[in-house]
């Protein structure tokens, strides 16, 4: 078995540009990553960074200008994995005269599926991503509204049975209920093993989902690695209180701020053994906060000013 699910080295992509295709304009610069098996794996970026530039190269949707990369083991673009493979992309196109059943229907079919597999199959998605059979039986897709397009999209990236899938902003659209339900069915992808692969905007959902998360910037990836590596462990903490003295409060807040009597600042040491010492000065603890910081939070600084001025917990259309 291959080492990684997906690894790409050094891949890049150029287009050419203006009226006469005379400019040349670099959407991805570069781009080393890898994901291991049963691994979820989130890709964060600004409007623009890249992102789905590289998603379709992984699919074999679009070539790399230069570089390499493997999809299970195989060239990207090697037709041969394509079965083994679940995609939904950002704005999905369904044809609307066809009901959700008669459209998965047509989808198990080009991944050989037979009766009763097939009708089993089936009723296990639509029932998984909570859509009733009777609405999907009779009702085309036309009348869906977006966060029902979006679970009849999932449930044809997952109609095969794939073992990596490929999830484009998969939460766009989505109201609150929607995005919860769609983060349960990701989850639960996770449990089974499945390797996930996706693109989100909605950076508190990416935090709870992936095990390792890449941050793509201008092209260029910023930074790799799982929640902790790149936000800390969380047991740091912010703690805020009264009463006990200036000079031994020091010794465990070294950013001690101090104004008659109410204190706050970070811990340095165990959190037990602060307790018993704030104890014996007749101090009260107030309020205790992880120190760490958000995902959001860390991946502003990481951005900057490439940042684009969007709401990062708020869905919204892109184009890249």
């Amino acid at each position: 078995m291959a080492p990684f699910v997906v690894e790409t080295v050094d891949l890049s992509k150029s287009y050419r540009t203006g009226f006469w295709l005379n400019q040349t304009v670099t959407s991805l610069k570069r781009c080393s990553l890898s994901v291991s098996q049963g691994q979820t794996f989130g890709l964060l970026g600004p409007n623009g960074a890249g992102k789905t530039t590289l998603l379709k190269m992984l699919l074999g949707i679009v070539r790399p200008t230069s570089g390499r990369g493997t999809l299970l083991g195989r060239p990207l673009g090697d037709r041969a994995v394509r079965q083994f493979v679940g995609y939904l992309p950002e704005n999905p196109y369904f044809y609307d005269s066809l009901t959700a059943w008669e459209f998965l229907t047509f989808m198990a079919g080009l991944f050989n599926l037979g009766e009763p597999d097939r009708s089993r199959r089936i009723a296990q998605l639509l029932d998984w991503v909570g859509i009733g059979q009777k609405t999907a039986r009779r009702k085309p897709l036309r009348e869906y509204s977006k966060g029902m397009l979006q679970r009849v999209g999932m449930a044809q990236a997952l109609v095969g049975n794939p073992e990596v899938v490929f999830l484009d902003e998969p939460m766009s659209g989505l109201d609150p209920l929607g995005r919860y339900q769609m983060r349960e069915i990701i989850l639960s992808l996770k449990s089974q093993g499945k390797t996930i692969f996706f693109n989100s905007h909605i950076l508190s959902d990416v935090e709870v989902i992936c095990d390792r998360v890449a941050i793509l910037c201008d092209g260029e990836l910023r930074c790799t690695g799982s929640p902790d590596e790149l936000l800390g462990t969380g047991d740091r903490y912010r703690v805020y209180g009264h009463g006990g003295t200036a000079e031994v409060l020091q010794k465990w807040l070294p950013d001690l701020e101090f104004d008659k009597g109410d204190w706050q600042g970070t811990l340095q040491g165990e959190l037990p053994d602060f307790l018993a010492s704030l104890n014996l000065l007749g101090g009260k603890l107030l309020r205790l906060n992880s120190s760490r910081r958000s995902l959001e939070e860390f991946f502003v600084q990481q951005v900057g000013g490439n940042a684009k001025p969007i709401s990062m917990n708020q869905e919204g259309n892109n184009s890249e």
